[in-house]
């Protein structure tokens, strides 16, 4: 089991945002024991608590693409990632670890949105596109792994559990269709 959490507010300054999405990870810490990996900046802080199954050494997230412009926390297994990093090195992309987790951003880089449409098992993950300041939140079409998430026109926070470190942001809860939120700043 593992955990991601984070956020999208342009308003928080850098140091409120690392204690933040600190905190965050530090409410799903039983869910990742392993270890733990934030990222934070251009308005957004993704994080990600970690049981280290695949690629125990090289799995640390976030994940970045080649040029560090996209970046993902994942939770899950996806099963046909040795088939989806070929298909992607025969069209040019460069893998630095042996993770499904990188599958997934090179997929992104690929097939855009449409990643999802090539992903086989159970998972919820959030990119963020530093180029294009925008993520992309998604989950499996079963809903095997969690993801919550608000949105109040301004902010947007998402958690594999009700983000209740800063009581000022309620939960609302998406049900059980598959979930791509995508939004751009």
């Amino acid at each position: 089991m593992c955990g991601i959490a984070g956020f999208v507010d342009t308003e928080l300054s850098l140091n409120r945002a690392e204690q933040l999405i600190d905190n965050m990870c530090q409410i799903i810490r039983h869910r990742g024991p392993d270890d733990q990996g934030v990222w934070v900046g251009d308005g957004a802080a993704l994080g990600s608590r970690r049981l280290s199954i695949i690629d125990v050494a090289g799995g640390h997230q976030p994940i970045f693409n080649e040029d560090q412009s996209i970046l993902i926390v994942f939770n899950g297994e996806i099963y046909n990632y040795l088939e989806l990093r070929k298909e992607l090195q025969e069209r040019g992309h460069h893998f630095d670890t042996n993770s499904d987790t990188e599958a997934i951003v090179h997929a992104y880089e690929e097939f855009g949105d449409d990643c999802v449409k090539h992903l086989r098992g159970m998972f919820t993950f959030a990119i963020w596109d530093r180029k294009r300041r925008r993520l992309l939140a998604a989950r499996d079409r079963f809903g095997k792994k969690p993801l919550n998430y608000y949105w109040d026109g301004q902010r947007l926070i998402f958690g594999s559990l009700a983000p209740r470190s800063n009581p000022s942001w309620k939960l609302a809860f998406q049900g059980k269709s598959t979930l791509s939120l995508l939004m751009s700043i």
